[in-house]
């Protein structure tokens, strides 16, 4: 039994499709099954079971000795989200009772971190636990990931396998009903189908140009091959980044995404609203050397590879993975 938290979201509701066409059977998830947007995303992935998120650690205490994994990738996710009692409650104390289950029945875990974390950037995208401490996230919501990455990295105790990922700038499938947070690879799309134009946010930093704000984008299915190739061997427990390892403007983003589209580009650069200006990251790359040095190397789709991927075989006619 592999349980999924987080499973009608994002990320989590393609780990599903993944670990299906991998041919898992027997799977949990786990979620606020309410959101009805969200719903969409388990369409098709029938044979899996649902347990409620608030039911879910009652659940589990009667199956304990029946999980083999976990992947504990449900999150207040929102980075404009400023109320800490939620994200405490979501990010923080749900993840430590969630580690103190695996922990306590010896379950392999897998919980999602964010590249929030890292903030301004200052003191560089290394995931090597002796920098950690120095971080200075921008938002609550990067404050929430980055406290319980501490305290787990502080357990005397802990699973018999467990990593978290500190996930970049993740675009794909199965994002429609994140609206405001979706990628920017979705917003450009629905924009030029609608107006044949795309608005990103000019600079508001002296030294960067409109447009030339840069992440690391890593395409969701990428995503999905590290994290079930950690599950398959299950060794270096730590916390690591997960992103690509190239740094790439918004850009260079929206060129493809018109490219896959063949039309040419069109671009009008607005500003950044004032709530999320001062929280902003101009550039974000994530220092992948330790998950290579796990023995991980099937390496990353390129971005226009992967920006072609999801604009022809899912967005084109909103299709779901």
């Amino acid at each position: 039994m592999i349980v999924v938290t987080g499973a009608a979201g994002f990320i989590g509701s393609a780990l599903l499709a993944g670990l299906q066409q991998q041919g898992y059977g027997n799977l949990v998830a786990v979620d606020d099954f309410s959101n009805q947007d969200k719903n969409l995303n388990l369409r098709g992935k029938n044979g899996v079971e649902r347990v409620e998120r608030e039911q879910f650690f009652e659940w589990a205490t009667r199956h304990a000795t029946e999980i083999q994994f976990i992947f504990h990738i449900g999150a207040r996710t929102d980075t404009a989200e400023f109320d800490e009692s939620v994200l405490n409650h979501l990010n923080v104390h749900y993840s430590q009772r969630m580690w103190q289950l695996c922990t306590a029945h010896s379950i392999p875990l897998i919980y999602a971190s964010s590249a929030a974390t890292y903030g301004n950037g200052e003191y560089g995208f290394s995931d090597n636990p002796d920098n950690l401490a120095k971080l200075q996230p921008l938002n609550p919501y990067g404050w929430s990931k980055h406290h319980f990455d501490l305290w787990a990295l502080g357990q005397p105790t802990a699973p018999p396998f467990w990593a978290g990922f500190k996930f970049f700038n993740v675009f794909g499938p199965n994002e429609y009903h994140k609206h405001r947070m979706a990628s920017v690879v979705l917003h450009a799309c629905k924009q030029i189908q609608q107006t044949g134009r795309v608005k990103l946010f000019r600079s508001h930093r002296p030294g960067i140009a409109d447009g030339m704000q840069q992440r690391d984008f890593i395409y969701v299915k990428d995503v999905l091959n590290v994290l079930l190739w950690f599950m398959e061997n299950r060794k270096n427990s730590g916390l690591y980044n997960l992103g690509t390892g190239v740094a790439r403007s918004f850009l260079d983003l929206t060129h493809a995404v018109f490219s896959a589209l063949q039309l040419p580009p069109a671009i009008d650069f607005v500003d950044i609203p004032e709530d999320i200006r001062d929280k902003y990251q101009y550039y974000t790359c994530a220092d992948m050397q330790r998950v290579q040095q796990t023995g991980y190397s099937a390496g990353f789709s390129t971005l226009e590879n992967a920006v072609t991927d999801y604009v022809n075989g899912y967005l084109k006619e909103g299709k779901y993975f």
